[in-house]
């Protein structure tokens, strides 16, 4: 595996306009490492195996393993008010606020507006303020426990929650308690520690069709920490950090199947997970299941990927570009060849035209960050998508127009591939023929008109 690594990684970068990219593959109890590409086309770095890159919302299950060491010690049952470790806690919604579980959190069935990317603080007490000053104004967008929705703000509460039981900070907990006890190497838990390292930038497209360019800024908020804002590291800690649960070197062999068990499906719209665990995704795929999570910054992606049965971990780091496509050409193969299994392939345009209901889907969408607007002009479907945001702006800078069509009778696709993929679009629970929610990257963003 390390020879067709070093032999294909830049090459793949390459085909997919992917400025750099970090790779940690575990197999037959080997690690392989590679790296290739410009951390920062601005400085010209050359990307090393040691460079860290942020994980994005991999960092959930850190958060998530933070909460799931307080289950094992008593002090937090999943099941319980998180009332009761946050008497303060509140959202618009009082009876949601009342009612909502750690187990809500963990499955993003929460329900309450979870893209809050609003900034509270950049210091130690910045998710803490997040709890007293945004929380309560987050909106019950779906009731709670009704279904699957991706929730970052759930994961700040849960953040929240491991900071009071400790009386720390998340960052200092992330360090403490997972990454000194697994010997990690290359771990930035703020951006003041990135420094420290060789650290990549995230790389950004002002349209779909031009070349990545370098990002503004380096992070995101920093309320969003425990869901991942800030965390970086090299692919190899990632890959430890794996290991350490293929080894169950954190909790019991009976505490992680309980995490990997499926807790919620998820809506079908291609290279998303299946159902979601205690805070870990699900992917069914042909000869095996895998578990993980993938991860987003500003311009940087990561995949995180175990097959337990087969002793199997990979970690892609990326920071910008054709991402999805890389990723599965790259772990596609790295997958065939270790564990046996195969990726499915993402959906595409029917050759054929297929019918759906114009009622359906034509409408507002409304989103924290992004409003949504469906419409047909001469037959064809158009998604408007502008920022609601100052926040929003900075992922999305401008608003943007794309044509979709039928992929089935509750699906539309995007005519043309972006980042290598096609995205589609679910609409969900239909009342009167016109559908309540539409599901898109995870979230079911509510009907506004």
């Amino acid at each position: 595996m390390q020879n067709w690594l070093d032999e294909n990684l830049g090459e793949l970068i390459a085909k997919h306009q992917v400025p750099a990219a970090s790779i940690a593959v575990l197999a037959d109890g080997e690690v392989s490492t590679a790296a290739a590409g410009i951390l920062n086309l601005n400085t010209g770095v050359e990307a090393t195996t040691d460079s860290v890159f942020q994980v994005g919302s991999i960092t959930k299950l850190w958060t998530t393993t933070l909460i799931m060491q307080l289950v094992a010690e008593g002090k937090v049952d999943l099941d319980r008010p998180v009332r009761d470790y946050l008497p303060e806690f509140k959202l618009a919604d009082e009876s949601a606020a009342a009612a909502v579980t750690p187990r809500h959190l963990l499955t993003h069935t929460g329900g309450f507006s979870g893209d809050a990317f609003i900034p509270t603080s950049r210091g130690d007490d910045a998710v803490e303020l997040f709890l007293r000053d945004v929380a309560p104004g987050l909106a019950q967008e779906v009731p709670l426990g009704a279904g699957f929705s991706y929730n970052n703000a759930g994961f700040v509460v849960l953040g929240r929650i491991a900071e009071v039981l400790h009386g720390k900070p998340f960052h200092q907990l992330v360090r403490e308690l997972i990454a000194v006890p697994l010997e990690l190497e290359h771990v930035a838990t703020i951006p003041d520690e990135a420094l420290l390292y060789r650290a990549a930038l995230g790389h950004t497209r002002p349209t779909p069709d031009a070349p990545p360019q370098a990002a503004p800024i380096w992070s995101l908020v920093h309320a969003m920490a425990p869901a991942g804002s800030l965390l970086a590291m090299s692919a190899a800690d990632l890959l430890t950090f794996g290991r350490a649960y293929l080894d169950a070197k954190l909790f019991d062999r009976a505490t992680i199947d309980r995490m990997w068990e499926a807790q919620v499906d998820v809506p079908p719209t291609g290279g998303f997970a299946q159902h979601w665990g205690l805070g870990w995704m699900i992917f069914d795929v042909e000869g095996g299941r895998l578990y993980g999570h993938d991860g987003g910054t500003v311009g940087q992606s990561a995949f995180f990927r175990l097959v337990p049965d087969k002793g199997v971990a990979v970690v892609l780091l990326t920071n910008g570009g054709d991402t999805p496509a890389l990723y599965d050409e790259l772990v596609g193969q790295v997958l065939r060849e270790t564990a046996g299994v195969e990726l499915p392939t993402r959906p595409v345009p029917p050759a054929e035209p297929v019918e759906i209901s114009t009622d359906l889907v034509v409408g507002r969408y409304d989103g924290l960050l992004v409003r949504a607007t469906v419409s047909v002009e001469d037959g064809e479907f158009w998604v408007l998508d502008e920022a609601v945001s100052d926040e929003a702006k900075i992922l999305l800078p401008e608003e943007r127009r794309t044509r979709y069509v039928p992929l089935d009778e509750s699906r539309l696709i995007a005519a043309e591939p972006e980042s290598g993929v096609h995205q589609v679009l679910a609409f969900r629970e239909p009342v009167d023929g016109r559908s309540t929610y539409l599901f898109r990257g995870g979230r079911l963003t509510p009907r506004g008109d």
